[in-house]
């Protein structure tokens, strides 16, 4: 008989919803995490005894519990979480700005074509029939690709519109470059256009503590600090996994949650890696300054997704960093968050892993000085002067990504091809998480019970 029943590599959101899923309905599970929390790429560290979060700026997805069908109510049914007692905040609202125009939304979808019927007058009604589409269309059943701006230039004849829209989904959650899946884009309008942006009352420690506590109860093991050297087999099966001490351990299956090029890597799967290795990473900085001048940094908006050239161009750029779009994110600006002092902002630019990665250890750091100057310069030109007022301040880069997550080239949402079923050339080795394909906070939890419970498990 084997160790377990299954072994999970990575203890970020799926790798902790598969386990929680798996060991509900009576598996040996064990969950092995090479670093000393779980989380992933939603963590957290301490500086200066203030715990900064390095990758919930918001959730999306939001639902009230009285709506049965939403993935936010699903996702806690499955692991059995009680959503009365999971505390939310829905944003205050957020903005698009382009040169010259700007589209306020919140989680009324009104707010947003009222916008566009202000700034877009001609094409209001046709985004009306966009909307309906997106409704229709089911993101989930395998098809080939579609293109999401030949999807969108069915309905709008406004290129800078089409942008203004894509912004938002490509940047929270889009791996491929300019272009996106149409399935993503259709689950990343509704859950950003038509469901929207809340965050819980706890912080992400006190979620994955809570998420750690119910895997324990139904009887999972979780290892820390633990790397996998080697998913082992034979044929077109797996038996188990080499730690990086040596020990093996032996599993009737085996999920990854590390994206398909780590997982090939560890099995000897077959493909062609750069193919599969994402090329949108980021770089993010937190910066604090005294609660007093939230009202003069543009307050009122939760998160505010930018461009400031005549063509928004998703992709990696050929410098080190990118500084013409992005994200300035508050993530104290939720309706009933308490205001803390100091007040907190997040930049994300797009960044260029091998120029960071290329880098010696004294040019890092110049680098980060001087990418995070030229990204502030952009970024006080749309809130206002910020610099001279910080208390603190850190950065982390695609270089970072990659060493305390495991995604490979620090590609943030991972490979631009997704294994929609989540199976490998292996019967008994999955994948789940961003390479699976479900998107964002609420998508990563939904993808390891996805995977769970269609492969592993004979329950609904």
């Amino acid at each position: 008989m084997a160790d377990y029943h299954l072994v999970i590599i990575g203890a970020g959101l799926s790798g902790l919803a598969a386990g929680i899923r798996a060991a509900r309905f009576g598996r040996r599970v064990l969950l092995l995490e090479q670093h000393w929390q779980p989380g992933g790429l939603n963590s957290f560290y301490f500086r200066q005894g203030r715990l900064l979060e390095t990758g919930l700026h918001a959730m999306t997805n939001f639902a009230p519990p009285r709506v049965k069908h939403a993935p936010l109510n699903r996702l806690f049914r499955q692991l059995k979480l009680s959503r009365q007692e999971f505390q939310t905040h829905e944003q205050i609202g957020s903005e698009v700005v382009f040169p010259g125009k700007s589209l306020r939304f919140s989680n009324d979808p009104a707010l947003l074509t009222a916008e566009i019927a202000r700034e877009f007058p001609a094409v209001v009604d046709d985004f009306g029939r966009l909307v309906e589409a997106v409704k229709a269309y089911d993101p989930f059943t395998p098809a080939p690709r579609r293109s999401a701006r030949e999807f969108l230039g069915r309905f709008l004849q406004s290129p800078v519109l089409t942008d203004m829209l894509l912004l938002p989904l490509m940047v929270y959650g889009n791996a491929e470059e300019e272009d996106m899946d149409l399935g993503q884009f259709v689950i990343m309008f509704r859950a950003i256009f038509l469901e929207g942006f809340f965050r819980p009352q706890a912080t992400i420690k006190e979620f994955l503590d809570l998420l750690v506590a119910r895997f324990e109860e139904y009887g999972g093991e979780l290892r820390l600090r633990t790397p996998v050297l080697k998913i082992v087999g034979a044929g077109d099966r797996v038996s188990g996994v080499r730690l990086a001490s040596g020990e093996e351990i032996s599993a009737e299956a085996v999920l990854s949650t590390i994206g398909i090029p780590g997982t090939a890597e560890l099995s000897g799967w077959p493909l062609d890696r750069s193919a599969y290795c994402g090329r949108m990473s980021f770089m993010e900085t937190i910066t604090l300054v005294p609660l007093r001048y939230r009202p003069v940094l543009r307050g009122e908006r939760t998160i505010i997704f930018f461009n400031t050239r005549a063509k928004f161009s998703y992709r990696r750029p050929q410098q080190a960093l990118d500084p013409s779009w992005g994200v300035i994110c508050f993530p104290g600006n939720f309706q009933g968050l308490p205001q803390l002092d100091p007040f907190q902002l997040r930049v994300t630019n797009a960044a260029n892993y091998e120029l960071w990665k290329a880098a010696s250890q004294e040019e890092y750091l110049r680098m980060k000085e001087e990418w995070g100057a030229q990204s502030a310069d952009q970024v006080r030109k749309i809130i206002g002067n910020y610099q001279q007022n910080i208390v603190y301040e850190d950065r982390f880069t695609p270089v970072t990504i990659e060493r305390f997550t495991a995604k490979a080239w620090g590609a943030v949402y991972g490979s631009p091809i997704k294994q929609k079923d989540g199976r490998t050339p292996f019967a008994n080795l999955f994948i789940a998480g961003t390479d699976q394909g479900y998107l964002g906070i609420v998508g990563a939890m939904l993808s390891g019970v996805t995977i769970v419970n269609q492969h592993l498990l004979q329950h609904e």
